[in-house]
């Protein structure tokens, strides 16, 4: 299904479709256990998944970490239903909970990589102070394309992903 996304109060949407993950046959079973090494939103301690709205948004994605890599990466699916995501691709949004599109947009593996704290992390942590559950984000290598990154998505409170 489509992926669509329905705006609600306070900065807020849910999101419902088909989104997708690109992952080393081995790690196939944990799959929704969320990234394993640091990324744009997330530390290495701090579980996050990434999803793509599209097998094209997987590709471009996967641009960025070219040299992290299995040789050979398995597409999956998997139905998303979600509450309290933030849309980055919407400023209003994102201004309306503090969050700098600028910080969301900044290089952060050259900050990894000498050990400091990327912009993008702050995001993170400002959007879950503010009760959010994950960000939808626009990708940087495909305009047009979009990418769901979700906090926390193991609690059947308020997400459901198969």
């Amino acid at each position: 299904m489509e992926p669509t996304i329905d705006t609600g109060a306070g900065g807020f949407c849910a999101v419902r479709g088909t989104f997708y993950r690109a992952v080393d046959p081995a790690h196939r079973d944990a799959a929704l256990a969320g990234s394993r090494s640091p990324g744009r939103y997330s530390r290495a301690d701090e579980p996050t998944l990434y999803l793509s709205s599209s097998r094209e948004g997987v590709a471009a994605a996967m641009i960025a970490h070219a040299d992290q890599r299995a040789p050979a990466l398995e597409v999956l699916a998997f139905e998303v239903d979600v509450e309290a995501i933030v849309d980055l691709r919407d400023a209003s949004a994102a201004a309306s909970i503090g969050v700098d599109l600028v910080d969301a947009a900044a290089p952060w593996q050259p900050d990894v990589a000498e050990g400091r704290t990327p912009p993008s992390w702050h995001v993170r942590d400002a959007l879950i102070a503010a009760g959010a559950r994950g960000l939808i984000d626009p990708s940087r290598q495909r305009p047009g394309l979009w990418h769901l990154v979700l906090f926390e998505w193991k609690s059947a409170l308020h997400s459901e992903i198969r």
